[in-house]
């Protein structure tokens, strides 16, 4: 049986150096891929960071390897966006889900609804969290509460810079 490695990423809507994150993330989504024998990506589309990723492990399974890794878009409810393109979505993610929770509830805690099902579906998170405040820090502390191993991308950008 397939052994499915599941990372989640999470990070704030507004992001400093797009360029550096990228460089970043490639380093963790190229030795993912190289150890685990399946990795599937899970992300949002709620700001740039997740743009940044996306747009990362589609270009480093294109470069590297990508016979053994998905990205898959996990939306917290049916948006107009996707509904109105949804042929394009499924062309640019492996796959596309839609948290039942998460559709269900009012729409201003959907987004966190899905994030905490991401989390609990994730072995491995990956964040880019540079202020204690917001939805995406709200999510990493619970990620942290439920015994998640976290990787702050901020902390090794300050750590670079």
């Amino acid at each position: 049986m397939l052994d499915i490695f599941t990372v989640a990423f999470f990070g704030h809507r507004y992001i400093d150096n797009p360029l550096k994150i990228e460089e970043l993330l490639e380093k963790q989504i190229r030795k993912l891929i190289n150890e685990k024998e399946y990795v599937n990506f899970l992300v949002g589309r709620n700001g740039e960071f997740d743009r940044c990723v996306s747009s990362t492990v589609l270009r480093t399974r294109k470069i590297f390897r990508d016979d053994n890794s998905a990205l898959t878009l996990v939306l917290p409810y049916p948006t107009a966006e996707y509904v109105n393109n949804e042929k394009c979505f499924n062309d640019y993610y492996t796959d596309v889900e839609i948290s039942y929770d998460a559709s269900k509830a009012h729409p201003k805690s959907a987004i966190q609804i899905r994030n905490r099902k991401m989390v609990d579906k994730a072995d491995f998170i990956i964040c880019y969290i540079k202020h204690k405040k917001g939805g995406a820090w709200q999510t990493i502390q619970y990620a942290l509460k439920q015994g998640k191993k976290v990787v702050n991308l901020a902390e090794l950008d300050d750590k670079l810079i």
